[in-house]
């Protein structure tokens, strides 16, 4: 099984280690899945920039980053470098050791789980 860390721009959020994510599941739906809040307007389907995440570490474990996600990142607030989609982060091995950061949220609209 996969290892994801969650950590979060809002320090007053304590971290989330996630032990068992499985391969062909996206960043997304690992934090769905283990009550990490993690704003998702469309849905997951790569058509905003709600889920935009950093990728701090084990980017080598995920899905290539594809044009249109390129594009929807640069609508995000504060994208950088190390910037993704969760909803496109499609974790490729269950060997995956990733450490994602979620940008401070409380400035989005959106769907809220």
């Amino acid at each position: 099984m996969a290892k994801v860390k969650f950590t979060f721009e809002d320090k007053k959020i304590e971290e989330v280690v996630v032990e068992n994510a499985e391969e062909g599941f996206s960043i997304l739906e690992i934090a769905e899945d283990n009550d990490v809040h993690l704003n998702h307007n469309c849905g997951g389907v790569c058509a905003c920039s709600t889920c935009h995440i950093y990728v701090e570490s084990g980017d080598e474990f995920l899905e290539e980053i594809s044009d249109k996600e390129e594009d929807f990142i640069d609508r995000a607030i504060d994208p950088r470098l190390e910037s993704r989609l969760g909803c496109q982060c499609v974790i490729l091995s269950d060997d995956a050791v990733i450490e994602v950061q979620i940008p401070d949220q409380s400035n989005i609209i959106g769907h809220e789980h």
